[in-house]
């Protein structure tokens, strides 16, 4: 039986480990780290952006608009859980109305975080006022996110559900806090280097 071999070409093998690829890898890795420090949670931040390095390389804006696309993706999953959890069998009075009530605040914080993530992206080379205009919006709504976030939470503790359930859903509106308040500090990191 004759072996065949797969070379690949001399050319190729220098593409692939050539010094100047690995230097624009590490600086756009080093970018992330350094930005992240300007948020609550650097550690959840650089593991989800990190996974964007080549799109954001060493662009504030593009790191910005980034960390709200990692939370709106957050945020729908959170939602879809919501949902299913309304459906839940065996649930108390009380538990209904508590799960009921966070699921209208995700909705509401999931179509905050969407507006923002589409003023990030459509704001293009915008200055001046109009730049400080955009900006507004996407600070507000990520801000008002964060507070539906608080709001679902507080209306577990008041009704006094506990368990399982609580937990659950404890879990999944903290990680989205955790990523939607590491988006907020991005875009006022960017905003503020705009402004200088």
């Amino acid at each position: 039986m004759t072996k065949s071999y797969f070379f690949i070409p001399f050319f190729l093998l220098l593409a692939i480990y050539s010094p100047a690829g690995c230097s624009a890898a590490a600086a756009n890795r080093n970018f992330i780290e350094s930005s992240c420090r300007a948020t609550t949670y650097p550690d959840l931040c650089i593991k989800s952006l990190s996974l964007y390095a080549t799109t954001i390389q060493n662009s504030p804006c593009q790191m910005a608009v980034m960390a709200l696309e990692v939370s709106l993706n957050r945020t729908k999953s959170t939602q879809v859980f919501m949902h299913h959890l309304i459906k839940s069998k065996g649930l108390l009075a009380k538990q209904q109305a508590a799960i009921k009530d966070c699921a209208e605040e995700v909705e509401d914080s999931l179509d905050r975080v969407t507006k923002s993530y589409a003023e990030m992206k459509s704001m293009g080379r915008a200055t001046g006022e109009e730049f400080t205009w955009h900006m507004s919006n996407v600070e507000t709504w990520i801000s008002s996110a964060l507070t539906d976030d608080t709001t679902c939470m507080n209306g577990f503790s008041d009704l006094g559900t506990s368990g399982k359930i609580k937990e659950s859903v404890r879990a999944q509106i903290t990680s989205v806090a955790h990523y939607t308040s590491n988006a907020l500090a991005l875009i006022n990191s960017f905003a503020a280097k705009h402004k200088q």
